[in-house]
């Protein structure tokens, strides 16, 4: 009986053995093929984005930009940037932060779009009611005195919210001509404007090796960036920023004579 319980616990002991083995190997081969796609992924971006004219930045901790999204939880960390500097700075990027919950925490993931201003401007957020499922999907709340209603059809896309005091700001930036190009290309991203910054904040990546999503912001970006001008004539006196320096100081990058951005003729949807 006792040979027979030894070479059953022997047996046992040797399958353990095997299993770990395999396990091991399995998780070697999974860490190589994530490692060699993630090599793959940044080599294919960073092409992209130089045969565009642009930069490429692997990772950022804590990015310094203004934004709603980059205030919230630990662990902050951009993604993937790409950059370019002219007509003005834009960054594309994926973003992410951790929030805890007691023992337990959520990781929240966007894509965002960053565009450079040429005045600070008062925060405006315009909640896309495209994207949104039970309420909104934007990590803040706002008073419902903060909601600014706008002319024509605009309210079925966008619900705006503004600092009390500067409704009549709002009114001047979003002149009917803006309101339509923010419909036609816009309408599933959600916008902040904030000091002399523009977010567009969307849920999927923003960076990414999705062919239909670069034409789809690039896209964006072009329809919108064409009407930008036409802010850089409002004043404020209860906004003072430093100055900031030259966007292409700020983002390191060669200041390419053009971006590839060309507004597009007709609505813009996001692809599936």
């Amino acid at each position: 009986v006792t040979s027979t319980l030894r070479t059953g616990g022997s047996t046992g002991a040797s399958i353990f053995a095997v299993l770990l083995v395999l396990a091991l190997g399995a998780a070697a081969v999974i860490t190589f093929f994530t490692v060699r796609a993630n090599r793959i992924r940044r080599y294919r971006i960073g092409m992209f984005a130089q045969a565009n004219g642009m930069s490429y930045t692997e990772r950022i901790a804590n990015p310094p930009l203004p934004g709603m999204i980059f205030s919230l939880g630990s662990g902050r960390l951009a993604t993937d940037l790409v950059r370019g500097t002219q007509p003005r700075f834009v960054e594309f990027g994926n973003y992410q932060y951790t929030v805890k919950h007691g023992k337990s925490s959520t990781t929240y993931r966007w894509g965002y779009v960053a565009v450079k201003l040429d005045v600070p401007l008062p925060n405006i957020v315009l909640d896309a009611l495209g994207n949104n499922g039970f309420g909104s999907n934007l990590p803040a709340s706002f008073q419902r005195a903060q909601r600014l209603s706008l002319e024509g059809d605009f309210d079925q896309h966008f619900t705006l919210y503004c600092p009390e005091g500067y409704e009549q700001d709002a009114l001047y930036l979003f002149t009917p001509d803006i309101m339509a190009r923010f419909i036609d290309h816009a309408a599933e991203l959600d916008v902040e404007i904030v000091d002399d910054w523009m977010f567009l904040y969307t849920k999927r990546e923003a960076s990414t090796l999705d062919p239909a999503t670069w034409a789809w912001l690039f896209g964006v970006v072009g329809a919108l960036i064409t009407k930008l001008d036409q802010w850089a004539r409002w004043r404020d006196e209860r906004l003072r920023l430093p100055s900031a320096g030259s966007a292409a100081a700020a983002s390191g990058s060669p200041a390419p004579t053009a971006l590839p951005f060309a507004p597009p003729v007709g609505l813009l949807t996001p692809p599936a």
